[in-house]
């Protein structure tokens, strides 16, 4: 199954995510996410970190989510190699991700500044769930 692909947009990035459920989409999109400006495949993971985030929706979740892990790049350098295990529960996310310090050995090939509302999409069905969400750059 794809796991992410971007498509058309005038100034800002825009993604679709794919798992066969929530979580799964959600792991996708910050895979996709941290693709815009490094290679997670290529980030070793040396270092875990356990997120919590909380939101009053499923975007609202998606958002805090995403910003978060924007958070730790910009207050501990740290980058995405692989979401190792997240649960939503509720109006929580709670997963454990890996990841490594920036440093010369990894490339940036771009910037995200934000993520935002707009055009931000979540459709569950079945086993399938699909996230969209547009990047500022």
């Amino acid at each position: 199954m794809e796991r992410f692909k971007f498509l058309e947009h005038t100034a800002d990035a825009k993604m679709q995510a794919f798992g066969k459920n929530l979580e799964e989409a959600f792991a996708n999109a910050a895979l996709g996410m941290f693709s815009l400006m490094f290679e997670p495949e290529k980030v070793k993971g040396k270092t875990d970190k356990a997120i919590s985030v909380e939101g009053n929706d499923k975007k609202a979740m998606l958002y805090n989510w995403l910003e978060e892990l924007l958070f730790l790049m910009d207050s501990e350098n740290f980058v995405l190699h692989e979401v190792k295990s997240i649960k939503i529960k509720g109006k929580w996310v709670d997963a454990t991700v890996s990841g490594d310090v920036i440093s010369e050995k990894y490339s940036s090939h771009g910037e995200v500044k934000a993520v935002t509302y707009n055009e931000m999409d979540i459709k569950e069905e079945p086993g399938k769930a699909v996230v969209q969400v547009v990047f500022d750059l």
